[in-house]
């Protein structure tokens, strides 16, 4: 009887330890007891973790200390469920109970290292019942996910719930963007949001917040600069414009290589340039990098001036169908200057590179004296500006002499 007696008392006390409606019941009595003071809410979870089971039941935990009580499947609470107001979802909805919150969170995963897992599982799943939540509960959770986010308590890889094909649809995710993304910021800046997006690949996906017939720059822009967003957009937009810049480098040197005719390159790089918003300055200079790289440069000083002359002079029309306006032509002097210098073998090829270009016009004089003057980099400045010494005076002398034939000619 005694031993029957005993195994009766260790069932009640698993029953209350692995049950979770005794778990939920245990939490919230000791919620509505601590009241809406959160740092007594926080002293009371430190507490019970050591006679509670939260590694087991850390997704209850979570629910009530979020919800009020446990979630049902799609976010709505059972109705026969206890539940208390000392949650997330019956808190004011503003950014300074948000942080308060995010406090008693961070406190709890601090002191139960174990639970970190398990809080990130949650709000995953948080996410995907988002249409289950009245809008202000969603906002108060995008607040805290932001906050959390910012703080290091959450990874930024739970945001893979947000591109959930009914959230996007019904343009849930977006709206619950801009308020996660709102106390984010507040917290820290754009470029730490960006840091920590570019640690789980999700840089180059925000634009999936909105349905494929959508996914513009231009939309994006316009909603999350109309929400108060305006580095977010601008963000994205650079983003757009890095990975369009890659692209391009990328079918260039593989439409090189095949030997596509220049034509075909022109129009191809023209129509990029249209669509991603992409400036000739940047085009010449992924034309010019893109250029060099196809070739496996001799290592003799002497010889591969002959080789770069050469093969630039192949390329000419191509250079020169990017180079319309005087900015591009500096940018591109700019680039060999550059290439000239971290390639040692072409410190002396300079010039006659220079020289090539002014004949095949793909550069004129006004950028050249203008670089020469006072627009060239300090890379190897005194080596290049004395080199291109005797070609500046001669074009010098020519401007002269064509303006006294102008004059003349009046």
């Amino acid at each position: 009887l005694l031993v029957v007696f005993q195994q009766t008392l260790v069932s009640a006390d698993e029953k209350e330890r692995f049950d979770p409606t005794q778990f939920q019941d245990c939490i919230i009595q000791g919620l509505t007891e601590t009241g809406t003071d959160l740092e007594a809410v926080a002293k009371f979870l430190d507490a019970s973790g050591a006679k509670l089971d939260y590694r087991r039941y850390a997704e209850t935990l979570f629910d009530i200390l979020v919800a009020g009580g446990m979630l049902a499947p799609g976010g709505t609470l059972a109705d026969d469920m206890t539940r208390t107001d000392v949650c997330v979802f019956a808190a004011q909805e503003d950014l300074e109970t948000m942080q308060a919150f995010a406090q008693v969170f961070n406190k709890l995963i601090r002191r139960y290292k174990y639970l970190e897992k398990g809080f990130e599982d949650e709000v995953k799943k948080l996410l995907l019942f988002l249409k289950g939540f009245s809008e202000s509960e969603r906002n108060k959770l995008a607040m805290l996910t932001g906050i959390l986010l910012a703080n290091g308590t959450l990874n930024a890889s739970i945001l893979n719930s947000l591109y959930n094909e009914n959230l996007v649809k019904e343009g849930v995710s977006a709206a619950f963007a801009v308020k996660l993304f709102k106390s984010w910021i507040n917290e820290k800046d754009i470029n730490a949001v960006a840091v920590s997006l570019r640690k789980v690949n999700m840089d180059n996906r925000l634009m999936e917040l909105f349905p494929a017939n959508k996914q513009s720059v231009e939309h994006f822009s316009k909603y999350f600069t109309e929400a108060g967003l305006k580095e977010l957009s601008e963000y994205v937009r650079n983003q757009q414009t890095i990975g369009a810049r890659k692209e391009l480098q990328k079918e260039l040197q593989e439409q090189m290589s095949r030997g596509d005719p220049f034509k075909d390159i022109i129009l191809y790089v023209k129509e990029e340039m249209k669509k991603n918003n992409i400036s000739e300055q940047t085009v010449i200079a992924i034309i010019w990098s893109s250029v060099m790289s196809t070739v496996e440069w001799n290592k003799k000083e002497e010889l591969v001036a002959e080789q770069a002359i050469k093969h630039l002079k192949q390329y000419s029309p191509l250079l020169a169908a990017f180079t319309t306006q005087g900015q591009s032509e500096l940018t591109l002097l700019l680039k060999i200057q550059e290439y000239c210098y971290d390639n040692i073998h072409f410190m002396k090829a300079f010039q006659k590179i220079v020289v090539l270009f002014y004949k095949a016009e793909v550069l004129s004089e006004e950028p050249i004296l203008k670089w020469y003057k006072d627009a060239h980099l300090a890379k190897g400045k005194s080596v290049f500006l004395e080199q291109m010494k005797k070609f500046v005076e001669w074009l010098k002398n020519a401007e002269e002499e064509s303006e006294s034939e102008a004059e003349e000619g009046d």
